[in-house]
């Protein structure tokens, strides 16, 4: 399998070793894994603004550096939701339609189309707090919705449990929402701000050690919460752990 490798724009600029450790672990995996030098952003800030238009040509962009791979592999749900549900601000073409229609957040290559079974060279000793983002969460269906009340799964829990030496902790409210929501957290800064706290006092509440999650923007958020609040809790993109991290 041919795979197109996307790092979104704040994983570039601010978290490379979780788009570092998305590509290592994909090649330990034995992918053939291509990484195009001159993709931007996906468009979903725009598109999640109510600018649906404006994304059309970061859309377009897109579609040309990733038509021609099998599968296309991202380490973000958020802009998975957006490429498969939401890429419509340009004609749907056949180039356009197999984008969309072979786009993967990493937690659920892995699972569902890899279907791996051990990460033999990953360890970590430590109790982790999981955090599913709502797109992720509820759009891409990487877990079971408490409001639902149905039967329990979790996709990242599954991967994660397959590491040496990892335990994990369980929030009051697994899933709630961190209060990042993209420009949420500029609109309506206070209260973002407080629903981020709330989270991840939860999750040190619980005996967290570090919050893990297949979304950095939301843990990007949660960990200047932290931090400004002096909660003494630490980050880590489930990539990293899952390619072998060990703090």
């Amino acid at each position: 399998m041919k795979i197109g490798l996307f790092i979104p724009c704040y994983i570039d600029a601010f978290y490379p070793n979780a788009g570092i450790a998305t590509l290592e672990l994909l090649e330990k995996l034995g992918q053939d894994v291509e990484y195009p030098l001159d993709q931007t952003c996906c468009g979903q800030p725009m598109a999640n603004s109510g600018c649906n238009s404006d994304a059309a040509a970061a859309e377009a962009l897109f579609v040309r550096n990733f038509a021609k791979y099998d599968a296309i592999v991202m380490p973000s749900g958020s802009c998975t939701h957006h490429v498969r549900d939401n890429f419509d601000a340009i004609p749907q073409t056949p180039e356009v339609l197999h984008v969309r229609k072979n786009t993967f957040e990493l937690v659920e290559f892995l699972h569902d189309i890899l279907k791996v079974e051990e990460f033999p060279w990953a360890e970590f000793p430590h109790k982790v707090g999981l955090h599913n983002s709502c797109g992720t969460l509820r759009s891409l269906r990487s877990a079971s919705m408490s409001e639902l009340g149905e039967p329990f799964f979790s996709k990242p829990m599954d991967l994660l449990s397959k590491v040496k030496g990892i335990s994990f902790a369980t929030p009051q409210r697994p899933d709630e929402c961190c209060g990042f929501g993209g420009t949420f957290s500029v609109t309506e800064e206070a209260v973002s701000s407080r629903m981020g706290l709330d989270k991840v006092r939860d999750h040190h509440q619980a005996g967290a050690e570090y919050i893990v999650s297949a979304d950095t923007s939301c843990m990007m958020h949660q960990q200047g919460c932290a931090e400004r609040a002096g909660v003494p809790i630490r980050f880590i993109h489930i990539a990293e752990i899952l390619n072998g991290a060990q703090s």
